[in-house]
This record gives C-alpha cells, sequence and structure tokens, in this order.
C-alpha cells in the first residue's frame, strides 16, 4: 500500500521555460496523510518512523490521524521510480519534497517558480525564441546576452524616458498616440 495520495498532475516545461514549440512533462504533487509515521499514540507508528530517512518531520495529530497540514508533498515527474535500497516507499529522485506547511503557505506562482528552477537546473532562464524563415528556431537564454555596458545605459534611459512619458499621460488613447508618434 502507498503512503501517498495523488493532489494533482499537470503539465510543466520540460526544461523549466515554457515557450512556443518547447516540451512540456506531467508533474505529480504526491501527498503525505498527517497521520503517516505520527508520533501520536494509536497511529501504529509507536517502535518509530519507517520514513524519517527521506521525509519531513512527523506531524502530531489528534485521535483520529487529522491535522491541519500534511505531513509532505513530493512533487515528481511522470515514471519517477517509486523504491529505493532504503525504502519502497521512497522516490527515487523527487523534484521537490515540502512539508505540508510549506506547501499550504505558498502561492502556485511560488511554487510554480521553484518547480522550474528545479526543471531548468543550471541553465539560466530563456529569454526569447527566434523563429527564422527556413522554419528553424534558436532559444536565447539569459546568460547569452551580451550588451555592451554603452548600450545598457542608452537602452535604460530610453526606457525611463517613456516610463516618465506613460506615467504623465491620462488616456490609453494619449498612450497609443505618443507611443505611435516615436516610430
Amino acid at each position: 500500500m502507498s503512503i501517498y495520495a495523488t493532489l494533482w498532475s499537470l503539465k510543466f516545461p520540460k526544461e523549466g521555460d515554457a515557450y512556443p514549440g518547447c516540451d512540456w512533462v506531467e508533474i505529480k504533487a504526491q501527498g503525505v496523510p498527517p497521520h503517516i509515521g505520527s508520533p501520536t499514540p494509536g497511529m501504529g507508528y509507536e517502535d518509530g518512523d519507517p520514513y524519517s530517512g527521506f521525509l519531513p518531520p512527523a506531524v502530531t495529530t489528534d485521535k483520529r490521524g487529522d491535522a491541519p497540514f500534511m505531513r509532505a508533498v513530493v512533487l515528481i515527474k511522470e515514471h519517477t521510480p517509486k523504491g529505493t535500497e532504503r525504502s519502497t516507499q521512497e522516490y527515487a529522485a523527487p523534484l521537490l519534497v515540502l512539508t505540508g506547511q510549506e506547501y499550504a503557505s505558498m502561492t502556485f506562482e511560488e511554487l510554480y517558480a521553484r518547480l522550474c528552477s528545479v526543471l531548468r537546473g543550471k541553465e539560466a532562464p530563456v529569454v526569447i525564441r527566434i523563429l527564422r524563415p527556413d522554419g528553424t528556431s534558436r532559444v536565447i537564454r539569459e546568460d547569452s546576452l551580451q550588451v555592451p555596458d554603452s548600450h545598457k545605459r542608452e537602452l535604460d534611459r530610453r526606457f525611463k524616458k517613456y516610463a516618465d512619458d506613460a506615467s504623465a499621460l491620462q488616456t490609453e488613447e494619449q498612450l497609443k498616440n505618443a507611443v505611435n508618434s516615436r516610430r
């Protein structure tokens, strides 16, 4: 029997960045209920927690095995094998292992950013994908952009000018006219 309950399954960009044509991978959130390994008498773990080597600390529960938060949420890629030398319940390569409280406290945006960072690994974030006339494409990552300092200063100056002009405008129509007049 498994100690996990699937909370959700969603597709994420396989290499951590979404852009047209990227590959996607299914990510599953596997919740570990609070009674698993609980030190609360009557939960069946009076001899110790057999999952302490790979899960966050066990949580104290009420007599029914309930607690405000799950013990853990383990995030895995599809087809991640379960079962290691240490335990048949341990996932071989989880992406993230969170406490139930951590998981409940974070926004989806925060969770998405953390998962994408793990999926990206040591690669820099994708900034743009260039589509060539011949149908091929090239992905440009943040660390491969080399802009000379003189250009950076000019870009900063221009951005500040546009930002100042935009904040002074009162209507969307004025903004459209201002943008068109600069072309």
